[in-house]
């Protein structure tokens, strides 16, 4: 039998501009959409640790993070 000790996910998340909408509110709404993230992340209380942010030179934002999967425990993977 196997049991998962602990569980973490390492994504790589690219907020995107829309085409259809101008620069500036594309560049306005995609800040807005990561915010959105991370607040549900905290709302959701869900264990996270942002390893980077970056604004990409069109606007674009780039967050690479390391979040709890499926409430299993994290472990060291957070430290």
């Amino acid at each position: 039998m196997k049991r998962i000790q602990a569980a973490c996910l390492e994504q790589t998340i690219h907020f995107q501009l829309k085409e259809d909408v101008p620069h500036d509110q594309a560049v306005k709404n995609v800040r807005e959409e990561a915010e959105h993230y991370k607040a549900m992340l905290l709302r959701n209380r869900t264990k996270h640790k942002i390893v980077s942010e970056t604004e990409q030179p069109d606007g674009s934002i780039l967050i690479k993070i390391k979040k709890q999967y499926n409430y299993h425990n994290v472990g060291d993977y957070l430290d």
